[in-house]
């Protein structure tokens, strides 16, 4: 077949096939990888204007008019100059956009009797691009469809950076097994599609988002939860996601600032913002012009590769309480007496192994860490100074006992305590509370599948249920859409109500 200017198809792929070597032949020489937009039917003169110059085809883009090569430096504006070439850019880094650190299935009224969980028949499909999903994890789904946009990430069964499986869990961890969480889309019957994007490293190029969202429309997703992001626009991202067919989702960014961050600020993606349990804004979450909407990003508890994370337990007389693990800390099981050691500013008598309740503030976790460990204590507990459960680290320091959060109700429980027998067990799990719009994004994502799959719903535009979402979230800030919480916390039943019988259609005049 000829595809035009002289170019066999046996030629374009010896092409190619020759950016390996090119790829090989670099050196030490300076070289940026960059996605290459030509015009439209110029692809073969694209790729032999990038080898001409030295430079390596990485990927093609076929779809949208684009490959991504690695360029040596001073070759990219010879590549520019091109008459067949439209731009070269930047094939810009994304990466997962998570902290440290549970709750928000309620908040998000997912679990509103109301709602009928997605049967696979008739159910919608998520798409998952992030590091993969640990497959056997006994609170996921099994037999999902999976796949990988580059060979160096590992197979899309494993995940060697635990995001994806923590993201995952919270869109679809399985309710009735009698352990772990539960998700927005708890019944087994939500369809996913897992596509890898990242490894160990926790990042990925703009050209390996372009790739997993096309991986994503020819799985017949539906649907697509992006838990990451960079601050820097790609054209050949904005112009994929322009053009999609899918209702595309992704974190506003963990930064805390006003800067926009991309793909979530692209017109065509639904921004998400974190909230905590009290509804208020995270205060690593971005604040911007383009965000749309908020959900639970603040202490989620989901699934994430086994043994990665952790088990952990607190009780006294006869309280028990919901716990986290302070991040560094050691695994271990203590039974002693618990003594109230105050905000643990100083050396806390805690002889015989005691178990030291501390409260939150003024100096460092691990400083009340160790002064608990100072006075012979054998394990610590930190309680809140505020509403709700907290993301803690202990950063580099070695403390030697194992350490635990608990919200400020649960410390006032322990208080009345103090004196009693009590344990501390923290061990290894399949399960973790993180922080982050990457948390926050899959309750938006697992809500747009829930109320998708309703009877009567599942002939709505993804324009549709994107406005029903906009329309029913509950307003957190001032009246109206605003730049912390967009239009407010999204709300499952709300937005079904909204839908109706005719996609929402009787909300607007004609």
């Amino acid at each position: 077949m000829n595809t035009g200017k002289g170019f066999t198809s046996a030629a374009f792929m010896a092409l190619l096939a020759a950016s390996v070597f090119a790829m090989n032949s670099f050196g030490n020489e300076a070289y940026r990888r960059v996605i290459v937009g030509y015009q439209s039917g110029q692809g073969p003169m694209a790729t032999d204007a990038t080898l001409r110059r030295g430079g390596a085809v990485v990927r093609t883009l076929d779809r949208h008019n684009a490959l991504v090569a690695k360029l040596p430096e001073a070759a990219i504006n010879g590549v520019k100059r091109n008459p067949h070439i439209s731009y070269v850019e930047d094939d810009v880094r994304r990466y997962p956009m998570a902290e440290i650190s549970p709750y928000g299935i309620a908040m998000v009224t997912a679990n509103e009797p109301t709602l009928l969980q997605p049967e696979s028949s008739s159910a919608k499909t998520i798409c998952i691009i992030d590091s993969g999903y640990d497959e056997g994890h006994p609170d996921l789904p099994q037999g999902v469809a999976r796949h990988t946009v580059d060979a160096g990430t590992g197979s899309s069964a494993t995940d060697e950076n635990g995001h994806g499986t923590h993201v995952a869990g919270t869109i679809a961890a399985l309710a009735g097994n009698g352990t772990g969480v539960v998700g927005v889309n708890h019944s087994g019957g939500i369809n996913l599609v897992i596509v890898k994007v990242f490894g160990a490293d926790g990042w990925a190029y703009s050209s390996s988002l372009v790739a997993a969202h096309d991986i994503c429309v020819a799985n017949g997703a539906d649907i697509t939860n992006m838990s990451l992001g960079g601050d820097r626009k790609s054209r050949t991202e904005e112009r994929a996601f322009a053009a999609s067919p899918l209702l595309n989702i992704a974190a506003a960014g963990n930064d805390g600032n006003t800067r926009l961050s991309y793909p979530a600020s692209y017109t065509a993606v639904l921004s998400v913002a974190a909230v905590d349990a009290q509804g208020a804004v995270a205060d690593f979450s971005q604040q911007n012009s383009e965000v749309d909407i908020a959900a639970p990003g603040v202490s989620v508890l989901s699934t994430v590769p086994r043994g990665t994370g952790y088990l952990s337990s607190v009780s006294a007389g006869l309280a028990a309480v919901e716990s986290t693990a302070l991040a560094g800390s050691p695994n271990g099981t203590v039974s002693g007496t618990v003594v109230d050691c105050g905000l643990g500013t100083s050396t806390c008598e805690a002889s015989g192994g005691a178990i030291c309740l501390i409260q939150r503030g003024e100096i460092a976790f691990a400083d009340k860490v160790q002064n608990c460990a100072n006075g012979g204590g054998a394990a610590a507990v930190i309680y809140n100074n505020a509403p709700g459960l907290f993301s803690g680290t202990l950063g580099e320091v070695s403390v030697g006992i194992p350490a635990v959060g608990v919200t400020a109700s649960a410390g006032a429980t322990l208080l009345d305590q103090v004196g009693s027998p009590g344990q501390v067990v923290l061990e290894a799990g399949d399960y973790a509370h993180l922080d982050g719009t990457s948390m926050a994004t899959p309750h938006v994502a697992g809500v747009a599948g829930l109320i998708w799959s309703q009877p009567g719903a599942t002939n709505c535009t993804k324009d549709q249920i994107r406005s029903a979402m906009e329309a029913t979230a509950i307003d957190l800030g001032p009246p109206g859409r605003d730049n912390a919480t967009g239009h407010g916390l999204v709300q499952a039943a709300a937005s079904v109500a909204y839908l109706g019988a005719d996609c929402g259609a009787s909300h607007y005049s004609f």
